[in-house]
């Protein structure tokens, strides 16, 4: 047998993903948690068309600990995926492929939507 010189492939132990091509799989996860997310909210919505007690019962369970994390999350997605939808128009019209600005672009969806969550659960808790 030869033994070959060739290089090989690089591989997810070995090459390190750009920050930009991170957040581009992040955006499509959002959208995904996005659409379960509406689910939720369907489910929420129908239990207040019921009315009573089943509206208690999903009040609560959106209330508990675990029930606010995923509402959390599903407001983080939102933002991010709001951001990073705006970033990408500018990337439909032909702007910020420079890769010193699409680097910053990114920094800034990231530091924009983290903002932007919290400032929307800190509006809600002081209603």
């Amino acid at each position: 047998m030869s033994v070959s010189n060739r290089p090989l492939s690089p591989h997810l132990q070995v090459y390190r993903l750009p920050l930009t091509a991170i957040t581009s799989i992040l955006h499509r996860a959002t959208g995904v948690a996005l659409g379960i997310g509406t689910l939720l909210l369907v489910w929420w919505l129908m239990a207040a068309a019921t009315g009573g007690g089943y509206f208690e019962f999903v009040q609560s369970v959106m209330g508990s600990w675990i029930g606010l994390l995923v509402l959390f999350g599903f407001s983080f997605a939102l933002f991010f995926h709001l951001c990073n939808g705006i970033r990408h128009l500018f990337w439909d019209s032909g702007y910020g492929f420079e890769i010193e600005t699409a680097e910053k672009a990114t920094k800034l969806v990231i530091a924009s939507s983290v903002v932007l969550t919290v400032l929307a659960w800190i509006l809600a808790c002081a209603l």
